[in-house]
């Protein structure tokens, strides 16, 4: 199975590759450089003959945001997206699927949010998250579309956890602010899981949750992490430092999601690590 893939060098798209290429998947990596060729030497070299289409190109998001980052933040995302879904419009052999990626950011850190919810963040993550997903729905009239809002990813060999580990295994972690904000997670195995149970049932599209079904505050993370570790969680990180380093993208730590994958419960997706405990205890302890 031919798998055309943007953002491959991030943590997710390395582990799609590492996951799946020895079961069948072949996968072409598009270069951040395509997406200046004309459409037509897109499509041909990226895009026709391709069975499955995923999409996770993005600048990162935990960087001080200032004017000048918003639009790369912006472009990183609803560019790569246009231009997949221009070449899988105009394909002759459209893919079967396409798999697109937004965040959980979309929504709202008042409420819980299952797929259906439109509680949305007035923010600058919570609109762009509406842009990206209104670009790769425009190509639902050709195939399946699916777009994964997806939580925090916890694995070992990057994303959030790598920073944190290296203060948390030294005993230097702790709370972000009151710690009472929402922490909606996802183990890098699950979402492996997740993507190939998205392939093989046909009757799911849309907007999928890419959650663990039991979201948590940060203090409980905080906590259960400090535990696996044997490490003291006895510090507050102040709200003012963190703006002082982020600014506005501070938010995306003192603020959280509670969200549940809903569809993927009522799809019967079991998840290998559904708990916090499960997750931190197998990425720290075996």
């Amino acid at each position: 199975m031919r798998v055309s893939i943007s953002g491959s060098s991030g943590l997710i798209g390395q582990a799609l590759i590492e996951a799946f290429t020895d079961k069948g998947w072949i996968f072409h990596s598009i270069p951040r450089n395509a997406y200046a060729q004309p459409d037509e030497e897109f499509l041909q070299k990226n895009i026709e003959g391709a069975e499955v289409v995923i999409n996770l190109a993005g600048a990162p998001i935990l960087k001080r945001w200032t004017d000048k980052y918003k639009k790369e933040i912006l472009e990183s995302r609803i560019t790569p997206t246009r231009k997949i879904v221009t070449a899988i419009n105009q394909a002759q052999v459209k893919p079967r699927l396409f798999i697109s990626t937004s965040a959980i950011g979309i929504y709202d850190s008042t409420n819980s949010h299952d797929e259906g919810s439109t509680a949305f963040a007035d923010d600058f993550l919570g609109r762009l998250c509406i842009d990206w997903e209104s670009e790769a729905f425009h190509a639902k009239s050709c195939t399946r579309v699916v777009v994964l809002r997806t939580g925090i990813v916890l694995s070992r060999k990057g994303g959030a956890m790598k920073a944190m580990h290296r203060y948390f295994s030294i005993g230097l972690g702790g709370v972000i602010g009151k710690g009472d904000q929402s922490f909606s997670f996802i183990h890098i195995r699950d979402l492996m899981s997740l993507y190939k149970f998205i392939l093989e049932n046909e009757n799911i599209s849309g907007i999928v949750n890419a959650v663990s079904p039991n979201p948590i505050s940060n203090s409980h993370f905080t906590k259960i992490l400090g535990r696996v570790l044997v490490q003291p969680t006895v510090f507050r990180i102040p709200v003012r430092i963190l703006k002082a380093k982020y600014g506005e993208a501070a938010e995306t730590l003192i603020k959280g999601q509670n969200v549940i994958p809903k569809k993927l419960a009522n799809n019967g997706f079991v998840f290998e690590y559904p708990t916090i405990e499960k997750t931190l205890l197998n990425l720290y302890r075996i």
